[in-house]
C-alpha cells in the first residue's frame, strides 16, 4: 500500500468515529430541546388555567373516580343503605358547590347532579365517570407535566454523559496530536536501541542472579531497593524478611526452595533443615516470588524527559553491582547519557508517536485530518454545553 492510500484510509477510519461522535451529540442537543420543548408547551397549558386550579381539579377528579370504584357494587340498587347514605354524603360533598370559574365546575355539577337520586344503578355510575371526563385532562396535564420534567431530566443526564465523553476524546485526540507532530523522520532507533539493549540485558541478569543467587541475597537486594522509590519492587512480606535473615534454608536459591514447598512433609524432611518454616513461608508467599522480576530496573519506552530520565539510571546504577556485570552497567550509562543529547526531547517525542499512535492516527496527524477532526469534537461539545446551560439559540 502507498504511502498515499495508507493517509487515505487513516483518515477515513477517524473521520468515521468522529462523525459518529457528533453525530450522538447532535442527537443529544436534539433530544434535550425537544424534551425541554414538550415541557415548555404543557407547563403553558398548566400556567393558563392556573396551578392551583389544576392541580384542585385533578385532585377532586382522582377523589371522585376512587368514590365511584369504592360504592359502586354497594351503594347502588337493593344493596346495602349505610353504603348509600355514605357514598351519596361523601361524592355529593365533593362535586357540590364548586364555584363556576373553577376548572371542570360544569362536568362536576352534572356528575353530582346524575347522582343525587333515591336510587342508583351501575348505569348511572358509569354515566357519571362520562360526565367527569372533562375533569380528567387536568389529570392529564398534570401528568403529561410529569413525563416531560422526567424525560427533560434524562436528556440531561444523556447530554452530560455525552459531554464527559467528548470531553475525554477530545483531550485523547488534542494528545495524540501533539505527540503527533514530532518529528516523525527523527533517527528514533538511536534513542530506542541502547534502551531495548539495555532492558534485555538487565532482564536477563536479573533472572539468572534470581536463580542462583540465595533467597537472603535476594530479600537483602529487595531491602536495599526499597532506599530508591523510583524503583518500584514490591516490598518483601514482614516473615519472608524474617526467614531470610533466620533460617537456616535461607541460603538455597528462590526456585529450590518454591520447588521444596511443593514437597510432602517426609520427603521435605530429606531436604530442608526446617520444613515446617519452609512451608509455612516460602509456600504462603508463592504469588510475590514467582512475579519477581528485573521489570523495576527497566527503562520504560518511550523514555521518560530528560532530568527524570537522569534520576532514574542514577538510581539503578546504585542497585546493579550487587548482580550485574560491567556491560549491563556500561550500557544503563549509556542510556544516561542520551539524556544529555541536544535533540534528546525531539527524538523522546517521536519514539512516543511512533510508539502511542497507530498507522491511522499517524496518518491522520500528517494529512491534517486530525486538526480538522478535533476542531468538529470541539464545536460539537460546545453546542450540546451551551444547550445543557440553556444559552443555545432557537
Amino acid at each position: 500500500m502507498s504511502e498515499l492510500d495508507s493517509a487515505r484510509n487513516g483518515d477515513d477510519a477517524t473521520a468515521e468515529s468522529v462523525a459518529a461522535r457528533v453525530a450522538e451529540a447532535e442527537e443529544c442537543v436534539a433530544d434535550l430541546r425537544d424534551a425541554k420543548q414538550r415541557l415548555a408547551t404543557v407547563e403553558s397549558e398548566i400556567d393558563s388555567v392556573g396551578e392551583d386550579a389544576v392541580v384542585d381539579a385533578a385532585d377532586a377528579y382522582r377523589k371522585a373516580i376512587r368514590l365511584l370504584d369504592r360504592y359502586e357494587g354497594s351503594a347502588t340498587g337493593t344493596g346495602d343503605f349505610q353504603a348509600y347514605v355514605e357514598f351519596q354524603d361523601k361524592f355529593l360533598g365533593l362535586v357540590e358547590g364548586r364555584d363556576d370559574d373553577t376548572p371542570a365546575s360544569e362536568a362536576f355539577a352534572a356528575a353530582g347532579e346524575r347522582l343525587d337520586q333515591r336510587r342508583l344503578s351501575e348505569s348511572d355510575f358509569d354515566a357519571a365517570r362520562e360526565d367527569l371526563e372533562p375533569a380528567a385532562e387536568y389529570v392529564d396535564l398534570l401528568d403529561r407535566r410529569e413525563d416531560a420534567e422526567e424525560a427533560v431530566a434524562k436528556a440531561r443526564r444523556d447530554a452530560r454523559l455525552c459531554r464527559r465523553e467528548l470531553d475525554g476524546e477530545i483531550d485523547e485526540r488534542a494528545e495524540w496530536l501533539a505527540v503527533g507532530e514530532a518529528d516523525l523522520d527523527a533517527p528514533v532507533a538511536e534513542l530506542t536501541d541502547p534502551i531495548e539493549a539495555y532492558n534485555r540485558a538487565v532482564r536477563e541478569e536479573f533472572d539468572e542472579f534470581y536463580a542462583s543467587a540465595s533467597i537472603a541475597e535476594v530479600v537483602d537486594f529487595l531491602d536495599r531497593a526499597e532506599a530508591f522509590p523510583l524503583v518500584e519492587f514490591r516490598s518483601p512480606p514482614r516473615d519472608l524478611r524474617e526467614f531470610a535473615a533466620e533460617s537456616p534454608d535461607a541460603d538455597e536459591p528462590v526456585p529450590t526452595l518454591l520447588e521444596y514447598a511443593d514437597y510432602s512433609g517426609s520427603k521435605l524432611d530429606h531436604y530442608a533443615e526446617d520444613p515446617g518454616l519452609l512451608q509455612t513461608t516460602v509456600a504462603v508467599h508463592r504469588t510475590y516470588l514467582e512475579r519477581l522480576s528485573g521489570e523495576p530496573l527497566t527503562v520504560s519506552l518511550p523514555p521518560p524527559p530528560a532530568a527524570e530520565l537522569r534520576f532514574r539510571t542514577r538510581e539503578r546504577l546504585s542497585l546493579l553491582g550487587r548482580f550485574a556485570d560491567e556491560g549491563t552497567i556500561a550500557q544503563l550509562r549509556a542510556v544516561r547519557d542520551l539524556s544529555r543529547r541536544e535533540d534528546y526531547r525531539e527524538l523522546s517525542r517521536a519514539a512516543r508517536a511512533h510508539r502511542e499512535l497507530d498507522d491511522d492516527e499517524l496518518a491522520a496527524v500528517r494529512s491534517g485530518a486530525a486538526e480538522a477532526e478535533l476542531e468538529r469534537l470541539r464545536d460539537a461539545r460546545d453546542r450540546l454545553a451551551a444547550e445543557l446551560d440553556g444559552e443555545a439559540d432557537g
